[in-house]
C-alpha cells in the first residue's frame, strides 16, 4: 500500500513541474513576438526616389533612376529617344510616395487631375514645342571613337554661364562664358544635355577636332526657339545628333 502511495505521489509531483515550466514560458512567447513586431515597424524604409528629384532645379538637370516616376528632365529626353521609356515606379515606390516620405495612414499618393493636359496623350495637332523634341534623322556630323569612347569639348562662346550634364555619368556641372572644359574618355553611346543658366537659347555646333577621338562642341546664342538646342546624343558608330 506504502509503495503504491509513494509511486502516485512521484507522479503527481513530476506533473506538477511540468505544468508549472508551462505557466513560466507561455507569457514569455507573446512578449518576444511584440518585441519582433516593434523592432520591425522602427525600420526605417528608405524611398530611392527622393522629393528632391521632383524640384528645381533637379527637376529639369537631373535624370531620375530606372524604376522613379519620370520628372521634366526624363520626360523630355526620353521623348527625344535619348532615353528608354522610364519604367512603371513598382509597388512599394507607389507606396512610399514621390518624395521620400511615407504618406501617413489612410493617406494615397496624390494623382494629376483628369483635366491636366501636361499627363495627356495629345489628340490634336503637335504643338512647336513637341516638334522641336522630335530627333533628326540625319546626323549633324560623325566622329572615328577611340576603342568605343570619345571625348567631347564643350567651347562656351556665349557671355552666359552654360549648365551641362553626361546622363548617367556626371552631375549637373556649370560652364562660364567664354571658357572651354574636357570631358575625357566617354564610353558611347552617350548623351549630354545643356541649357544657358540665364534662360535663353543656344546654337549648337558639333565638329570633330584634329585630335583623334575629340569632339569639339561649340555653344553660340540663338535668337529664337528655332534654333535652339537642348541635347546631344553620340551613337557607338559615330554617328552625333542634336535636339
Amino acid at each position: 500500500m506504502n509503495m503504491k502511495f509513494q509511486k502516485f505521489r512521484k507522479s503527481a509531483e513530476l506533473f506538477g513541474a511540468i505544468c508549472g515550466g508551462l505557466l513560466i514560458t507561455l507569457p514569455a512567447i507573446p512578449q518576444a513576438l511584440a518585441q519582433q513586431s516593434v523592432t520591425q515597424q522602427s525600420t526605417p524604409k528608405v524611398n530611392p526616389c527622393p522629393r528632391i528629384f521632383y524640384e528645381e532645379p533637379h527637376n529639369s538637370q537631373v535624370v531620375v533612376p530606372q524604376g522613379c516616376p519620370p520628372n521634366a528632365i526624363t520626360q523630355r529626353l526620353a521623348a527625344q529617344g535619348l532615353l528608354p521609356v522610364p519604367a512603371t515606379p513598382s509597388q512599394e515606390q507607389t507606396r512610399l510616395g514621390v518624395g521620400g516620405e511615407a504618406p501617413q495612414s489612410g493617406v494615397t499618393p496624390s494623382q494629376p487631375a483628369p483635366n491636366d493636359q501636361s499627363q495627356q496623350p495629345s489628340t490634336g495637332a503637335v504643338s512647336t514645342d513637341q516638334q522641336l523634341l522630335q530627333p533628326r534623322q540625319t546626323p549633324s556630323t560623325t566622329i572615328a571613337l577611340a576603342n568605343g569612347t570619345v571625348n567631347v569639348r564643350l567651347i562656351n562662346d556665349t557671355g552666359a554661364n552654360v549648365t551641362y550634364q553626361v546622363i548617367g555619368d556626371t552631375a549637373p556641372r556649370s560652364l562660364q562664358g567664354k571658357y572651354n572644359v574636357t570631358l575625357q574618355g566617354l564610353r558611347a553611346p552617350i548623351t549630354v544635355t545643356f541649357e544657358r543658366e540665364d534662360g535663353g537659347q543656344l546654337i549648337v555646333t558639333p565638329q570633330a577636332s584634329s585630335e583623334t577621338g575629340t569632339l569639339e562642341v561649340r555653344f553660340k546664342e540663338a535668337t529664337n526657339a528655332a534654333q535652339g538646342r537642348s541635347a546631344m546624343r553620340i551613337e557607338r558608330n559615330g554617328s552625333v545628333f542634336l535636339n
